[in-house]
Parts: structure tokens; sequence; C-alpha cells
């Protein structure tokens, strides 16, 4: 198990992130999809906890095969997916990731929101009070991400907002920027195998980083995009992005059509409509295909000729003479 803390510091307050971060998630993972790949919507609706009263969940899929890395990609299914599920009681949140054909593996987020700038050094003390962790700051404004995900738009240091008028942050503005507040976010990765423990959750925690530090990212910089809507206005953004998100998934056909088969009921075919079919062939895969060219062994004859029972044979052994006769059983 590897626990990190993350702090995380918005030109914003508390209350207007409250909308900011519905839209940013339901936008973030609009762009993020593609034909096959990204972040599938199975179930959203309000949900009350005892504990923490009324909030949101939300189940996702997250399709990620060709994100891993070339040595995950060996060990892992072509269509694979990570199971996101997510308890929304804003200011406090709770996400949690896992993977049937990864038993093993899980990814468990608390987050707690702050108007402060992440001095707050005692939030998770009934949570992980006694546990070992490392606190990570991240800078929306001067951390580098991934080249590939760069978008000058998006660069808080060069995009200002027209209706808040915040913006073009520069180095330390965290110490004097106002309004300022703080996602504090409780990260804990597992995967209990043996060799490839370390390796994996130092991996997924640089994954979970690079996501934290885009995301906020574009939660500042698509603020004129949300600022002035309602949380109904923005629940309704959220679901029509959700219906397209998984129509940008798409149905995938099959790799090859086999008419001769019948359809089965529909009452078998219980798939959701936007999981992607496996093809089906009715030829064995090509590593169990004996190569067609391939010469024949000349280890034994072509052919195998029987004795013919009419003729006596003399069956000449090792150590046997051919003018010794081969015992017979004695007639009664």
């Amino acid at each position: 198990m590897l626990l990190k803390e993350y702090r995380i510091c918005m030109p914003l307050t508390v209350d207007e992130y409250k909308i900011g971060q519905l839209y940013m998630i339901s936008k973030h993972s609009h762009e993020q999809s593609d034909r096959g790949e990204g972040v599938e919507v199975v179930q959203n609706e309000p949900f009350e906890d005892p504990h923490h009263g009324n909030g949101q969940f939300t189940e996702k899929r997250v399709y990620l095969n060709s994100k891993l890395p070339s040595w995950a990609r060996a060990v892992v299914p072509k269509i694979f997916y990570v199971t996101e599920k997510a308890w929304n009681y804003y200011p406090y949140t709770i996400t949690e990731y896992t993977c049937s054909f990864l038993p093993k593996f899980s990814i468990h987020i608390e987050t707690k929101y702050e108007d402060n700038k992440g001095s707050n050094d005692s939030i998770f003390d009934n949570e992980a009070k006694d546990l070992e962790r490392e606190v990570c700051f991240i800078d929306i404004a001067c951390d580098e991400i991934p080249e590939r995900y760069y978008k000058e738009s998006e660069d808080p240091k060069h995009f200002k907002s027209e209706k808040t008028g915040r913006g073009q942050l520069r180095e330390g503005w965290r110490d004097n920027h106002q309004p300022i507040m703080c996602s504090y976010k409780l990260v804990t990765v597992k995967f209990e195998v043996w060799g490839l423990q370390t390796r994996v959750e130092q991996f997924v925690h640089k994954v979970v980083r690079d996501i934290l530090l885009i995301g906020h990212r574009q939660a500042f910089a698509w603020v004129d995009e949300w600022y002035d809507m309602t949380m109904d206005e923005v629940r309704e953004f959220e679901r029509a992005t959700q219906e397209a998100t998984n129509k940008k998934i798409g149905i995938f056909p099959p790799a090859i059509s086999i008419s001769s088969i019948p359809l089965l009921p529909s009452s078998v075919r219980s798939a959701p409509s936007s999981a992607p079919s496996t093809p089906l062939s009715t030829d064995a895969p090509e590593f169990l295909s004996v190569p067609k060219d391939r010469p024949r062994k000349k280890s034994a004859p072509e052919t195998l000729t029987l004795p013919d029972p009419e003729k006596k044979a003399t069956l000449n052994l090792p150590g046997m003479h051919p003018s010794d006769k081969p015992c017979r059983p004695k007639s009664e």
C-alpha cells in the first residue's frame, strides 16, 4: 500500500467550485473519450448517507488499454476497463477504483475542500492520523504537465477570466491571492502482488498526480463557461454530456459477421449497449494455428503396411536365428 496526500490550490472559493468540479469532470471525460476508449457513465443518481447526508452517486467504466505502459498491456485483456464509484457529499467526496481482472488492485481517494491555501495539516486526522504519508503540493500554474496535454488556452499563467478578472498566475501566487481554496486528497493505492507492488503503486500515483494537475487547471481555465451556472443547469449539462460521451465511445461491430448463427434473444444479450462487443470467429486463434506451409516430418513412413494374415510370417528378433521358430501355445 502506498499512501499520499495531495493539496491543490485554486483561485476560487469552495462554494464556486461546487459547480466547477461537476462541469470539469463531465467536460474532461468527454474530451478524453474516443471510440472504444474513455469514460462510460453507467449510473448517476441522488444518494443519501446516514452520516454525510444527501449526495450524488456515480458509477463509471474507464476504458484505458492504450494508455497503459507496454509492460502492463502485455498482461491485461485488450478490452480493459477500471470501475469508478464515487459518492459526492460536497465538500467531502469518496472515490474508489477497482478492476475485476486485477482483484488485488484498488485506488481509494477521500477529498475535502476548504477555503485556505493548503495550510490545514490535520484535515485527515480522523481518517489517517497515525498513517505515514507523503504530502505533495500541486501548483496548477507552475508545475509541468505532460507535453501531449498542454494547451496554452488552459495554462493559468496565460489565461485570464473575463467574468472574474482572475488569472495570469505567477510563481508564488498561492501566498497572496484572494480568493483561494484547496482540494485536499488522501490517495491510497494498493497492488498486493509480489514482485510488482512497488513498481505499479508508484506508477499509479504518477498517473493520479498528472490527472489531478490537468483537471484542476482545466476547471479554472473553463471558469467563464460554468461561473454563471445554477446547480440545475450544471446537472443538465452533466446529463447531456454523459449521453454524448457514451455515444462517442460507441458500439463496436463484430470483426467477422457470422450470418449462419442466429441472434440470441434480447433477454440473453444483457451487456450494456455502449460496451464493445467481442469479435466472433470460427477459426482457431493465430497462436494455435498450424502453419500451412510447414514441411511434414520424415521420422515416420508416409503409409503403414499391415502383414497379410493369410501368409505365415517369421518374426526376427534380436538374438534369434532365422531358423528358430517362435513359441506357440500348446494345443490341448
